[in-house]
């Protein structure tokens, strides 16, 4: 049962990670600009009253702006994720495992997240241990 949730987590990311890349790319902001110019140059959208018609432009400039948050999102990502690459890869007593940690699966995320918690829990042994011992 564990193997088959796995699979299907691993799979979900993989969805999420193309979905976010397809959301995130200027050609669907451009298909999904084009899609609202035909919708507001419809005979029908004149034929509406005021009311509906600001409703529409509110609703299309909402679906515009998700693929401008996405598209931006990404951006700050990926240059946070390379920042924190950097800082990792440049102290040679840092453990290498969490370079490229996006690219790792949710499972093995949490279960490094879990050798840190116990990493912390040591440190503060060791810094109650020097206070006692000073």
């Amino acid at each position: 049962m564990n193997t088959i949730y796995r699979h299907i987590e691993s799979g979900f990311e993989k969805l999420t990670s193309a979905i976010m890349s397809v959301l995130g790319n200027s050609i669907t902001f451009i298909i999904a600009f084009a899609t609202i110019v035909y919708w507001i140059s419809n005979r029908e959208f004149y034929l509406q009253d005021i009311h509906h018609r600001i409703g529409d432009l509110i609703l299309g400039i909402t679906f515009l702006s998700l693929f401008i948050i996405q598209k931006a999102f990404n951006r700050f990502a990926g240059s946070l994720h390379l920042k924190v690459n950097e800082l990792v890869a440049s102290h040679e007593t840092a453990s290498n495992s969490v370079i490229n940690i996006e690219e790792k699966s949710e499972f093995e995320i949490t279960e490094l997240s879990k050798e840190y918690a116990e990493l912390a829990e040591l440190a503060k042994e060791i810094i109650k241990t020097e206070e006692k011992v000073t």
